[in-house]
């Protein structure tokens, strides 16, 4: 078994304990995958990260803080458009979207996908060329659609009929040929959480292959003739390590357009498979590599195409979390250690549920880690828990730590980019962390600290 960084391996204790895990060396040791790139540890056993020390960044501003590795986001950015060079990808927003995220990802040469009107704002404030913004949502507003279509976003995803007939108006009010995708749902299981798995039938996405909606509203928006109908869409689920299932949907999504070229005479130019690659959380998360998912993803397509007789359309893809979760940990101070009559050691930090909710939500896996010295101590088993008034305050459920842990301390969190920031609340009136990003040596903040001062500011009462 590897070396454990703290990590993690829910599921694998038993009744056994950490027999196998004895030497403060094995807690203090880090795993690669489940950190960023420029993340180290200094001969006092000091977390760096591009160079500059966890203590010097809680020094100027504090903790909690999100810290982003800048040039590990921009690899990870890079390695997916190499992966899919010839075709597009499009870098998922609603992971972490920020001004300065979406200037490193369009100066790395993806697309970007939204899906309110809030992150478009941030895309268009930051600079992003509206011709590579691509436009989701369930229940997309008509002000937010006018906003897309008056920008001249690249593409706009329907899904649902209703939405078919405001951009249709909408567009047709603008004299536009708006260029559009149908969301499909392709009944494929998705190996993930019930909550982020929305591919089965049963959810608010997208329109049902299986039921006959997809092709009908793909036979609406070309007999109403004022959209420009590019294709079909499918995203089957998030945090996904089975390749498989994109397989599957490639097949039902490329039966679909073969549908609809025998029916109609059409054949459709693009592919878009969605996103929702996996992570690594913890050591038992073994996540595939973008070149891998890429070689299956444009093999099936082409294969498939072979086989239907269908022009190879052109794939785009939309990885958000595994561009961005890895590339991101959390740093907390922590606050109280409380031996709980033996049975475990629950370690309270200076943040919590507020600051990353997918513990209580999804019941997510993390590891943790003491992230300001090195230990001599054995390590013991501990819940490292917020400060917020609920018992399902959990930020990591169960992981080794040394046994001298204490108050002052600093623990670290990897694989936090995704998701937390973007979810992240006010729960107990808590401000929301900075987001640090470092790169060379320098830190610099890109989301400022929330303050006492910005919760009272919404108050008018």
């Amino acid at each position: 078994m590897r070396a454990h960084e703290a990590g993690a391996l829910h599921g694998e204790l038993g009744n056994r304990g950490p027999a196998w895990l004895r030497t403060p060396d094995d807690v203090n040791a880090l795993v690669p995958e489940l950190w960023p790139s420029g993340v180290t540890r200094d001969g006092a056993g000091v977390l760096t990260v591009g160079g500059l020390g966890v203590q010097d960044i809680q020094a100027e501003h504090g903790t909690p803080a999100y810290v982003l590795d800048e040039d590990d986001l921009r690899a990870r950015a890079r390695a997916f458009k190499a992966a899919f060079a010839g075709h597009d990808v499009y870098y998922a927003g609603k992971a972490f979207l920020c001004r300065a995220v979406v200037r490193a990802i369009a100066e790395e040469g993806l697309f970007l996908d939204v899906c309110t009107g809030g992150e478009l704002a941030t895309a268009l404030a930051a600079g992003m060329p509206p011709q590579r913004i691509g436009f989701h949502g369930n229940n997309k507003s008509v002000s937010e659609l006018e906003r897309a279509l008056d920008a001249g976003v690249g593409r706009i995803i329907v899904d649902s009929f209703d939405e078919i007939d405001r951009l249709t108006a909408l567009a047709q009010d603008r004299n536009i040929r708006q260029p559009v995708l149908v969301r499909v749902t392709v009944g494929v299981e998705a190996h993930t959480h019930e909550f982020i798995a929305t591919a089965h039938e049963d959810q608010k996405f997208g329109f049902s292959v299986g039921g006959g909606a997809a092709f009908k509203a793909v036979a609406k928006i070309l007999d109403d003739d004022v959209l420009d109908l590019r294709g079909l869409h499918s995203h089957i689920g998030s945090q996904i390590f089975d390749a498989s299932g994109f397989e599957v949907a490639a097949r039902r999504v490329l039966a679909l357009q073969a549908q609809v070229r025998d029916a109609r005479g059409v054949e459709l130019p693009e592919i878009d498979l969605g996103g929702g690659f996996g992570i690594a959380y913890t050591t038992q998360d073994d996540p595939a590599a973008p070149a891998d998912l890429a070689e299956r993803m444009i093999k099936i397509v082409d294969d498939e195409c072979a086989a239907l007789g269908l022009a190879t359309p052109k794939l785009s893809v939309e990885p958000g979390r595994a561009i961005v979760g890895p590339a991101m940990f959390t740093l907390y101070e922590v606050g109280t250690v409380k031996d709980v009559d033996g049975l475990r050691t629950y370690v309270s930090v200076d943040g919590g549920m507020s600051d990353n909710i997918r513990t209580a939500l999804y019941g997510a896996s993390y590891s943790a880690t003491i992230a300001g010295r090195a230990s001599t101590a054995d390590p013991i088993l501990a819940r490292v828990v917020g400060k917020h008034c609920e018992s399902g305050d959990i930020v990591v459920k169960d992981e080794f730590l040394p046994a001298d842990v204490q108050p002052g301390d600093l623990l670290a969190v990897p694989g936090t980019g995704a998701y937390c920031r973007s979810m992240a609340s006010n729960y107990n009136h808590v401000p929301r962390p900075p987001v640090v990003a470092v790169r060379g040596g320098t830190a610099r903040v890109i989301v400022r600290r929330e303050t006492e001062e910005d919760l009272l500011a919404l108050d008018v009462g």
